[in-house]
């Protein structure tokens, strides 16, 4: 289970080390009620829900392209910076949350309502 912090007076929930993340190998993390994927590309990271929004797939396992994940249940894809589909069958947009490093950790406030 992540851990929270208090951060610029937030709590916010610590997903993973930097370093965990490579380009090609979003992260998987457990959170509490929900399993967030983390992506970096480009040198950014990107924090979205981890199930597709079209059937049980996680995206953690999925295959990066670029800036695109597929899903590895069925093969649809969702940009991972905006949280959009990019491909069939999905077509229901990724909840997705702002990362924030500090302290070489990537974290995010659970509470942040975007995308999906």
């Amino acid at each position: 289970m992540p851990e929270s912090i208090t951060h610029d007076g937030r709590t916010l929930l610590v997903l993973c080390a930097v370093g965990d993340v490579d380009d090609d190998t979003p992260v998987q993390v457990n959170g509490p009620g929900i399993d967030y994927a983390v992506f970096s590309h480009e040198g950014s990271f990107y924090v979205t829900a981890d199930l597709c929004t079209h059937g049980p797939g996680s995206l953690a396992e999925g295959y990066v392209e670029g800036c695109e994940v597929e899903c590895p249940f069925h093969q649809g894809k969702f940009d991972f910076i905006t949280g959009l589909p990019t491909s069939a069958p999905c077509d229901t947009p990724l909840r997705i949350w702002t990362p924030i490093v500090v302290d070489g950790q990537v974290c995010i406030d659970p509470d942040e309502k975007r995308g999906g």
